[in-house]
């Protein structure tokens, strides 16, 4: 996948000829729950240049989120699959709760930090995690590397998370622009995931549902090969189905460099304009928690 600088249930292809043989689809429809009040798709994808996905959705026990991993060999493939697994075994018939989830992300590390202790074979493994957890009311997103979470509202996108490289941190300090970032020379370079050390700090977010809202969450395969401008209007296509296809697409068309997952969710339970909310400020309101 990566460079890091410190330390499938129904299954379709898609019917456009043009598009990679390689590409898989997931439907929401999981053996699992899925995620109550939501329509869901997704999608993934090896790419035009990786050997292995070393991506992992994570859909299930009320969960939507993609771990994207990295390390040399399988490591990644088997940093992002513990991770997800990890995640819906233990968030099984819990309600959501941003302690509860730090927690059991942080629980999560430690597996994977000690499994590489063990297995001299997967020095350096790890994986990305970005996770949503609704609630009757509101978003609750987990964040750990560069993988991201869109919500798009009344036909704006914002992100909501931040990512934990080198060039987002430039980014954040005013030193690169975004456009400058895209296609900076280290902009591969993150600095936090999931198993790469024995401890990990866990960024939480939160936003009041909406109906109507879409979220897309995405590893950098897929943003990282298109302008916001056509990620925002692709994600934005009124059918899900086709927004997830023309993404995938254009993510591949653009040359496909790294593994592409995504996910689109439809709020379709959420409160009405009437009732929109944003959450306080020693919440989230856009800013990771403390």
């Amino acid at each position: 996948m990566r460079k890091f600088n410190l330390k499938e249930n129904a299954v379709r292809r898609m019917k456009n000829p043009e598009q990679s043989e390689k590409t898989v689809l997931q439907e929401a429809v999981q053996a699992d729950m899925p995620v109550p009040g939501f329509g869901i798709v997704s999608r993934t994808d090896v790419g035009r240049v990786r050997k292995s996905n070393q991506d992992a959705l994570i859909i299930g026990s009320g969960l939507a989120g993609v771990a994207d991993g990295m390390g040399g060999h399988n490591g990644g493939e088997i940093a992002s699959g513990a991770t997800r697994d990890g995640l819906l075994r233990e968030i099984r018939d819990h309600k959501p709760d941003g302690i509860l989830l730090r927690e059991i992300v942080q629980k999560i590390n430690l597996e994977i930090w000690e499994r590489q202790e063990r297995d001299a074979s997967l020095t350096g493994m790890g994986t990305t995690l970005t996770l949503l957890w609704p609630s009757e009311t509101e978003m609750l997103i987990a964040q750990v590397g560069d993988s991201r979470a869109y919500l798009l509202r009344d036909g704006k996108m914002r992100q909501i998370t931040d990512d934990h490289s080198l060039v987002g941190d430039m980014v954040r300090r005013g030193v690169l622009t975004e456009e400058q970032a895209a296609c900076h020379p280290m902009r591969n370079y993150i600095t936090r995931a999931v198993g790469t050390d024995d401890t990990l700090e866990v960024d939480l977010f939160r936003e009041n549902r909406k109906r109507g809202d879409r979220w897309l969450i995405c590893s950098d395969g897929l943003y990282g090969q298109m302008s916001r401008s056509v990620l925002e209007e692709l994600a934005a296509l009124e059918n899900p189905e086709e927004a997830a296809d023309r993404l995938m697409q254009t993510a591949l068309d653009n040359g496909g460099k790294d593994n592409i997952t995504l996910i689109l969710l439809t709020d379709e339970t959420g409160a009405g304009p009437e009732t929109e909310q944003t959450a306080a400020p020693t919440e989230g309101n856009g800013e990771a928690e403390a």
